[in-house]
């Protein structure tokens, strides 16, 4: 989705009418929709929102990975890894999808690989394949929505330990009795 704003509508519709039809020259667009108005736009958005949802609803376990790569890769790990699931016999007819999309803006990808059942060997196909890939390409293992608690321990994909232990030190600093999200911000000592 491309959503544009600013004083001038006629002005914004004539850069977005012009961006689009440059994406769609280069290749980086090959279909699309316009929005006609505020209705069909919330609409547009209703259907991004539901994208995490509706995997969820398939069953089995969504592994979800919220990582930043530069655009120039940017959807080539969701390729990638269909590849890698699929040379292991996990594509769409056996039920796993590998989804991506995210916020080209900020090159942060969602990359969503859903199951119809819980299988070790798909997470284990991911990780740390996962994090290896983002990293050999210069991207971020975490990007909109933090480490977390699962993430904690790989962020020496994306980080030198040296600036893992001044980060450790500045929450020191700013917590030093660990009660502000504990365990969910760098790996524990």
């Amino acid at each position: 989705l491309v959503e544009v704003g600013g004083s001038n509508e006629a002005h914004d519709t004539e850069k977005l009418e012009h961006f689009l039809e440059a994406a769609s020259e280069e290749g980086i667009a090959v279909d699309g929709t316009v929005a006609s108005g505020g209705r069909q736009l919330a609409e547009l958005w209703a259907i991004r929102e539901g994208i995490s949802e509706a995997l969820a609803r398939r069953g089995a376990p969504v592994y979800k990975y919220d990582v930043s790569i530069p655009l120039s890769c940017w959807y080539d790990i969701v390729t990638d890894m269909r590849a890698r699931l699929s040379e292991a016999g996990y594509n769409d007819s056996s039920g796993v999808r590998v989804v991506g999309y995210g916020h080209m803006g900020d090159a942060n990808m969602h990359l969503n690989i859903s199951s119809l059942e819980v299988d070790d060997r798909i997470g284990n196909l991911i990780e740390p394949w996962v994090y290896e890939w983002v990293s050999s390409r210069g991207g971020s293992i975490s990007a909109e929505h933090g480490l977390g608690q699962m993430k904690a321990s790989a962020i020496g994909y994306s980080k030198h330990p040296e600036a893992v232990r001044l980060m450790a030190q500045i929450k020191d600093v700013l917590d030093p009795s660990g009660t502000l999200n504990p365990y969910k911000v760098l790996p524990s000592s």
